[in-house]
């Protein structure tokens, strides 16, 4: 059990209905001396209470604490804070090769001499499967349980792997396929908002806070959670007792005023706050919403803004425990005694948010005015890309230069042109948790159907919510049957279109798109919009609320303008414009107030942890070391460990490199890391071929992370990427170096491996944004690359590159590839890492070119910590981690 130093005598006693538990009061820690607690942001005292109830002297010491009760308003103050989580969360399509990773790690431990048994989570892991089903049938009231089925058949190898993981290590648990999409089951049901854990016989309450294996981590910020996206090789180290590591958070503050207007949705309003704080620049920094507008939103519509933290770049976008809080947890089914030792915890701790304490003080603040929210969407390429709903013809038009499609269609033929909708898509976690927006979709249908409207036929349509609760109030408003007639039937309950699911399209559509070279469009509900990450037959993908997404699978295409164009004629030939059948504000609460019930939640999630019957009867195999399938195209032993001893490498400097890849600005995860469908003609669609697999057989690159093989051949083949090694040509290509052959990144730097030729990729700004992908910085090791050299990173992939021990380095400010004269052709050498390598150091690159001509520049090492310096000593944090167990236990 855990000893508590309790340096500064915070330890206390908190009266519940239900007796005595221990906490750590911090009002006693400011009787310490401490000033202005009282006054800090609420991020900010729930992670000061994780450091002093985790004191040990040694990882966490009273300067930690000291540190971090002083935190100031000025940013220069900044210091390593070791952050201790309750619980971590996993999806499948990250959470798989994490859990392939731990049972590597157990093979490489009993190698080692160390008990593989220590190879287990220290703390409760949870991993919900949400990311595997894909959109295969849609449009039918069997469309479900098709696509259910053919998950089960698909990922029958990953189920049963994670069914050993489930018996075989402790504190793990897995929400099987079907139950909801990870962060809506998390906010739901999952979220404790306060743990109570037994220590030393004693109950010990303290704040919920989670790190999650996927950058939407944050949409639990809306409950007053403190928990946000990291990569899954930081998320092993932490599973097995390391802290994460941050520097001091700088917070800025966020505050709203006004009513959202009529006519107006949540998603408008994130959209509109994605564009504000991406032009604001927060990346790295926590926001904090406050102000009286908060009082105004719903607790979904704040979890909807949580939500999209990593596409306004923040470390998360937080709203502290309020009565709007309790009100959800009672709504979403949560007992009557947990609820109440929530609400008085909170309360004595200064953790309770009211309409009459003072203001948190923060480095920033920003002012906002829900009122001036207008209809909006966001693309046609990032989330940050707001538009407003009158001006997305025109900007499709200029954005891509083409001329506008007609409508010219009929149940039986069609025409596609450019802009032509060809996936709707009601769908992701940012949207599916808000009954507001669900029930407004729902009523915007019968409204439409009840004018004798229809979806257009060359429509993609699917509706997959986050949780079984959606349905459920859906039928009880009785407004499923106008969703069906619009073809919108529910496909699954997962991720589906927002992660690469979305299936194939119809020949006839697929040929046309094809055959024309058309700019078609999807729209979808998400949160992701990134090139080639919808389908690579969309060149166009918007984010939109989810009768947005009815009203464009109604007009068949984005080249409208709703306020002047109708959306289609009615049976009587009369234009129907869209403001006659969007649904008031009034209407969509009332609905929402009449139907939504706690007792829906509960029958949600009765059987959370048991799965259906096709779960149930998965075998599992035995024995606490996994035994490796060598024919098993899913799940392979991972070489990272291979080559792992008790010696810490010595650093080296990088000497005689070449560039694999010379991009440009924000290049994505999704660019780098392989996501989506596996093409026949890629190097990993030859690797299945060779193995015996058939086209139909490949499933997707997110299904088969556990297989290193096939995404490292996907690494770097994304269809839009754009290589200048090989100007004019899109994909997975470059050229190898000296001669200059063409040929896929992925045989290129297999080639380099032989030769023994370290790789760099060099690129501008914004490198790495994306989601939380392990494989983004997974893919690149396995690829040879020693050095990534940018203008900025992402935070997210920055930390992982190290955790693979992949050097981030960062041009100096106003510095770029063209600034230094280079072209990619070059040799490199990087001096300066193999002496006195410190944080962020600076270093000397010298590029050589074939006529010996050298260039030199400085780059700063964006090793920002000690804790990260030593991940990339000992050549990645789970060599780290082995080295660092106590080979004893």
């Amino acid at each position: 059990m855990t000893e508590f130093k309790n340096s500064f005598g915070a330890k206390s006693i908190l009266n519940t209905a239900e007796g005595h538990v221990e906490y750590f009061s911090l009002s006693k820690l400011a009787d310490s001396g401490f000033t202005g607690i009282d006054r800090l942001p609420f991020s900010i005292k729930i992670l000061l209470e994780n450091l002093v109830r985790n004191e040990d002297g040694n990882v966490i010491t009273t300067d930690t604490i000291k540190n971090m009760a002083g935190w100031k308003t000025d940013a220069s103050v900044c210091h390593e804070v070791p952050f201790m989580p309750a619980r971590i969360l996993l999806q499948d399509f990250t959470g798989v090769p994490s859990l392939v990773d731990m049972a590597g790690m157990r093979e490489a431990a009993k190698r080692m001499q160390i008990n593989p048994a220590k190879i287990n989570p220290n703390i409760p892991v949870e991993l919900i499967v949400d990311h595997s089903v894909q959109v295969d049938s849609f449009g039918s009231k069997k469309s479900f349980e098709y696509n259910v089925e053919k998950e089960f058949e698909r990922n029958f190898e990953r189920y049963t792997f994670l069914r050993w993981g489930q018996k075989n290590f402790k504190n793990f648990k897995v929400v099987p396929p079907a139950t909801g999409i990870i962060h809506q089951v998390n906010l739901e049901y999952l979220a404790r908002v306060i743990f109570v854990k037994n220590n030393n016989g004693q109950r010990m309450a303290f704040p919920d806070t989670l790190i999650g294996l996927d950058s939407h981590t944050t949409m639990i910020n809306g409950i007053g959670v403190l928990g946000w996206g990291v990569g899954g090789i930081e998320a092993e180290a932490v599973m097995l007792g390391s802290p994460y590591y941050l520097l001091t958070p700088q917070v800025t503050g966020f505050k709203l005023t006004g009513n959202l207007p009529e006519g107006t949705t949540a998603t408008d309003l994130v959209l509109t706050i994605t564009e504000l704080l991406r032009k604001k620049g927060v990346v790295g920094k926590f926001v904090e919403f406050f102000g009286p507008g908060v009082n105004a939103l719903s607790l979904e519509d704040r979890a909807t803004i949580a939500n999209m933290a990593p596409e306004y770049g923040a470390t998360m976008g937080f709203f502290p425990v309020d009565d709007e809080t309790i009100n959800y947890l009672r709504l979403t089914g949560r007992p009557e005694n947990v609820i109440a030792l929530i609400e008085t915890y909170c309360k004595e701790q200064g953790l309770f948010s009211t309409k009459t304490m003072k203001c948190p003080v923060f480095n920033e603040t920003i002012h906002f005015d829900m009122s001036t929210i207008e209809p909006s969407m966001a693309g046609p390429r990032r989330p940050q890309e707001r538009i407003s709903l009158s001006k997305i013809k025109k900007t499709f038009l200029n954005d891509f230069k083409v001329a506008p499609s007609t409508d010219n269609s009929s149940a039986e033929h069609f025409t596609l042109g450019h802009g032509s909708v060809v996936i709707a898509s009601i769908t992701s976690c940012t949207n599916t948790s808000n009954p507001n927006v669900l029930i407004g979709a729902g009523l915007l249908a019968k409204k439409a159907v009840e004018r004798g409207l229809s979806v257009k036929p060359w429509v993609k349509t699917s509706f997959a919510p986050g949780s079984k609760a959606a349905i459920n109030y859906l039928k009880a408003a009785e407004l499923m049957p106008y969703l069906e007639a619009l073809n919108f039937h529910l496909v699954a309950y997962g991720c589906t279109t927002c992660i690469g699911n979305s299936g194939p399209l119809s020949k006839p559509v697929t040929d046309a798109v094809k055959d024309h070279d058309l700019v078609v469009a999807s729209v979808i509900s998400g949160n992701r919009n990134f090139e080639g990450r919808i389908s690579p037959l969309t060149r166009a993908n918007f984010l939109a609320s989810p009768a947005l997404i009815i009203a464009f699978a109604i007009s068949g295409k984005v080249t409208i303008d709703f306020d002047k164009e109708p959306i289609a004629s009615d049976n009587n030939g009369k234009p129907v414009y869209l403001r006659e059948i969007w649904p008031s504000t009034e209407e969509i609460k009332n609905t929402v107030k009449r139907v939504v019930r706690p007792e829906m939640y509960r029958k949600a999630y009765e059987n959370a942890f048991e799965g259906s019957n096709q779960w149930k009867i998965l075998p599992i195999p035995e024995g606490m070391l996994f035994d490796w399938d060598p024919k098993s195209t899913y799940i392979k032993k991972p070489p990272f460990l291979k080559d792992v001893t008790k010696t810490i490498p010595e650093l080296q400097d990088i000497k005689g490199a070449r560039i694999l890849a010379l991009l440009g600005d924000n290049v994505t995860t999704d660019h780098i890391s392989p996501a989506g469908a596996i093409p026949v003609d890629s190097p990993a669609g030859a690797y299945l071929i060779d193995q015996g697999l058939t086209p139909a057989e490949f499933n997707s690159f997110g299904s088969r992370r556990g297989n290193h093989e096939i995404m490292l051949r996907g690494t770097f083949g994304n269809i839009r990427l754009k290589n200048k090694l090989v100007p004019g040509i899109d994909g997975g290509w470059t050229v190898f170096l000296p001669d200059g052959q063409k040929m896929t990144i992925y045989e290129a730097a297999m080639k380099y491996q032989k030769e023994a030729t370290p790789l760099i990729v060099i690129a501008g700004e914004n490198y790495g944004t994306g989601s939380s992908r392990d494989w983004a910085a997974k893919g690149t090791y396995l690829m040879g690359v020693k050095a990534v050299i940018a203008e900025s990173f992402e935070r997210i992939h920055r930390s992982n590159l190290i955790c693979m021990g992949i050097l981030p380095l960062q041009f100096k400010q106003g510095e770029n590839h063209k600034s230094s004269g280079l072209n990619g052709t070059e040799i490199y050498e990087i001096a300066g890492i193999e002496n006195k390598f410190e944080p962020l150091k600076e270093l000397t690159v010298c590029a050589q070119e074939k006529a010996g001509k050298k260039t030199e520049f400085q780059v700063i090492a964006r090793i920002d910590s000690p804790a990260e310096l030593n991940y990339y000593r000992h050549g990645g944090i789970l060599a780290y981690v082995l080295r660092t167990l106590n080979p004893e236990l």
